[in-house]
């Protein structure tokens, strides 16, 4: 069985699945995980937060839900409503560290959300891969460079068209790929015993 998570770093939900889908992986660490990164603010959406009026009754309900917490740091860095959040540099950054530890990507794609819900670092930014890669343990010259480089914004490309490919609407979505068939194991939301039973599900009626 390999997993697909389709998220977005700037996502909310994403932020409050990433307990689960890090636990999932603990629980299984010979899962093959797939991360693609979902364009969730881009375009005509790709406006300043304080067009999101629901923002903070959002993040609010996101907490209630699923436990995780939101940073002074990002607090302070939405406060005025200026910042705005643009899924096509977040998903070259997501791509930079895919690229440079394939095999740590939910790792460091909970890293980069931390990153941003927590310390308030713009996904827009090279710094905040920089010390992202510092605190992993990998080189940080190599992930910025992977970050600026016109590879990067093929890479989100690609992923925006994948993640269209599957069909997906709502971030986060987690697919379960067995054969030649594709199931839903969660959506927006899910505790990691009620994903495991559906993997189990899945499995025995292989």
């Amino acid at each position: 069985m390999k997993l697909i998570y389709v998220f977005d770093a700037y996502c909310g939900w994403s932020y409050g699945f990433a307990p689960t889908l890090t636990e999932l992986v603990r629980r299984h660490p010979d899962l093959d995980v797939e991360v693609v990164s979902g364009g969730l603010f881009t375009g005509r959406r790709r406006v300043p937060v304080r067009e999101f009026g629901y923002v903070q009754g959002a993040n609010a309900k996101i907490s209630e839900s699923t436990g995780v917490g939101f940073g002074a740091g990002y607090e302070r860095l939405i406060a005025d409503g200026s910042f705005v959040m643009d899924s096509e540099a977040a998903a070259r950054g997501v791509a930079a560290l895919r690229q440079t530890a394939p095999d740590r990507t939910v790792e460091l794609t909970t890293a980069l959300q931390h990153a941003f819900y927590v310390d308030g670092m713009s996904l827009s930014d090279p710094a905040t891969y920089r010390a992202v890669a510092e605190a992993a343990g990998l080189a940080p010259d190599t992930v910025v460079g992977a970050f600026t480089s016109p590879g990067s914004a093929a890479a989100a490309k690609d992923d925006f068209a994948r993640a269209a490919q599957l069909g997906v609407q709502s971030y986060p979505t987690l697919l379960a790929v067995q054969g030649a068939r594709t199931a839903v194991l969660a959506v927006g939301h899910a505790g990691v015993d009620e994903t495991e039973q559906r993997m189990d599900a899945l499995t025995a009626t292989r």
